[in-house]
């Protein structure tokens, strides 16, 4: 029986050494997932401060699709995210319940503004809280500007709509279709209130004449919650419990809170111990705003 010689054996060894560094490569290569997230936390700037931390830190990319709310759950429907983060606390929870959401965790808080002109001609400056200062732009027969998209923001327009008992007349209510950095560029064009998150509205402020009108009270509370895909296995459903892990309960928190627009916290953290099953809405720090 031939015994193999030194060149073979070498030849062999190296073989086996390439394959084993090819083996270490695949498992180093940087995994990735989707998540559906909201207009809001993109165009905060929010996700650019992030991200890059969780992929330095996990060695997991994070690929952003930022759409309205109500189209942020229609990709979980699909099957076409891993991970959801968004903030429509109602929508998340009928999602969760009718099966296609896992592990609903809230992560953090803001809240939302009524922006518009800074002549004010609806008084909405004086208004006792959101639905007034709704029920005074439709009185006023100003414009008011709608993003129209299904978004959690849109989702809370209406319901403030609906208390208020009125709307503007149809011209006077003009729906974008767009994202709200979209929608307060038209607004700012047509010199019409609109309803915003605070944190996109801090990130556009420098290039818009509106002003910061109303803010406060529970009505304009908005809170974000992360959530899984069911049926991820394995290292999909490993690096998607990461990122959701990460951002409620991991090193993503100090980085959210770090976050600041304008010299402002863009983002309140989620108290850790809160109940998380059926969470009810925290009121908003006492923080000044400059108007």
């Amino acid at each position: 029986m031939n015994q193999p010689t030194r060149r073979s054996v070498l030849n062999r060894l190296g073989w086996v050494a390439t394959l084993c560094l090819a083996a270490v490569s695949a498992t180093a290569q940087e995994r990735s997932i989707v998540m559906a997230s909201t207009t809001s936390t993109e165009q905060s700037g929010l996700f650019a401060h992030l991200l890059p931390a969780f992929r330095k830190a996990t060695n997991i990319d994070v690929k952003v699709v930022a759409v309205g709310t109500g189209q942020a759950l229609d990709i979980g429907r699909r099957g076409d995210a891993d991970v959801l983060f968004v903030h429509d606390q109602a929508a998340e929870e009928k999602f969760v319940a009718e099966g296609f959401g896992l592990k609903r965790q809230p992560v953090m808080y803001n809240d939302f503004v009524i922006v518009g002109p800074q002549a004010d001609p609806a008084h909405t400056a004086q208004a006792v809280d959101a639905v007034d200062a709704l029920t005074r732009i439709a009185a006023a027969d100003a414009t008011f500007v709608s993003r129209g998209d299904s978004s959690g923001t849109h989702a809370r327009e209406q319901e403030l709509w609906a208390l208020a008992k009125r709307r503007p007349a149809p011209h006077r209510l003009l729906e974008t279709g767009q994202g709200m950095g979209g929608t307060l560029r038209v607004a700012n064009e047509k010199d019409a209130y609109t309803l915003s998150d605070r944190a996109t509205f801090e990130q556009f402020r420098a290039s818009l004449r509106l002003t910061l009108l109303f803010e406060g009270g529970s009505s304009l509370l908005n809170t974000y919650a992360v959530f899984l895909r069911p049926g991820l296995t394995g290292a999909d459903r490993a690096a998607a419990e990461a990122l959701a892990g990460w951002l409620a309960d991991g090193a993503g928190r100090p980085l959210i809170a770090g976050y600041a627009i304008n010299g402002h916290p863009a983002f309140h953290l989620w108290p850790s111990g809160t109940p998380r099953e059926s969470p009810a809405d925290l009121p908003l720090p006492a923080v000044a705003h400059a108007r």
